[in-house]
């Protein structure tokens, strides 16, 4: 059933009309700016990915815009439809990227770009951060290290680490067993890189991995970008992710991590990334688990403005 034939109840406001497209002709600001980075060209697993934004954006209408668990209201922030960079795949695409980001960062307290693989983190934190990224941290909640050779989805680490990125602080959340190589997990220790393995995540310790994190990945003094890879998550919750694995965490554990770690006011982006909306479950399970972390990450904003639960 479509979205505008459901019933509409005015209060129960749909978190989709609270997502405003950006005017046009004016460069809005506010608390949060939604931006889509559909990219898909350079995926080590071929992928629809490139769907995902629009998906997203649909999905929304499933949800209202009130957290129980904290009594938060997301409607009490502006949030902002930024639309989609055009054709965000290879090196222009990048640039495109780059600048969308930067522009993002002075006119918004959080950015939050949806994906598109995990290759969009390069230009979207490398446009926050500008031309200095040595004061920066990157916390990932990824099941991989991304420190791969080469230029796709599986090297923005490596790629950032390269830019100038200290390794010492980056912090990897839910590396799995048997998704990485030899190689490349010492490549990670060599860069410095702190490593939290699935195994530490339970809903208990949540609070207290994303402290450490936060506490390592904020010592440089700058902003901190959160890059959320969704295979970290048991395949059977994201289906649509081509990496995933049986094991992974929940849904649950990861939203709560997206909750504790962006109410942190250092982080100033975040990404969702590696969802083919195209080979999602019949109920849309996965990209359902997108449109909630962009709505964890909204109650995040307002629960640091509201200086913590």
């Amino acid at each position: 059933m479509a979205a505008s034939s459901r019933f509409e109840d005015a209060l129960w406001p749909r978190a989709s009309a609270w997502l405003a497209p950006a005017p046009e002709g004016i460069e809005a600001t506010g608390d949060l700016g939604f931006l889509g980075v559909p990219t898909s060209s350079r995926s080590i697993t071929p992928s629809g990915a490139h769907a995902t934004p629009a998906a997203v954006r649909t999905a929304l209408s499933r949800y209202s815009t009130f957290a129980h668990s904290s009594g938060i209201d997301v409607a009490e922030l502006s949030a902002v439809d930024l639309g989609d960079v055009a054709d965000p795949d290879g090196a222009g695409g990048e640039q495109r990227t780059r600048r969308a980001s930067a522009k993002a960062r002075e006119r918004f307290g959080l950015l939050i770009a949806i994906g598109g693989d995990n290759s969009i983190t390069f230009p979207v934190m490398g446009g926050l951060a500008g031309a200095d990224l040595s004061g920066w941290g990157l916390i990932t909640l990824d099941a991989h290290h991304d420190l791969r050779d080469g230029d796709s989805n599986g090297s923005p680490v490596r790629r950032l680490v390269e830019a100038g990125l200290p390794g010492k602080n980056i912090v990897q959340i839910g590396i799995a067993d048997f998704a990485n190589s030899a190689a490349y997990a010492a490549r990670a220790r060599e860069f410095g890189i702190t490593v939290v393995g699935r195994d530490a995540i339970t809903a208990p310790a949540v609070g207290a991995i994303a402290s450490a994190a936060l506490a390592i990945a904020g010592r440089g003094g700058g902003g901190v970008f959160l890059d959320v890879d969704v295979d970290v998550c048991d395949r059977s919750v994201v289906p649509a992710c081509p990496s995933a694995a049986p094991g992974g965490i929940s849904a649950h554990e990861l939203r709560r991590l997206v909750f504790e770690l962006v109410s942190d006011p250092r982080v100033a982006g975040m990404d969702v990334t590696e969802i083919d909306a195209t080979t999602d479950a019949a109920d849309g399970r996965t990209v359902r688990l997108a449109a909630l972390l962009v709505l964890e990450a909204a109650a995040a904003v307002r629960n640091r403005l509201d200086g913590g639960i």
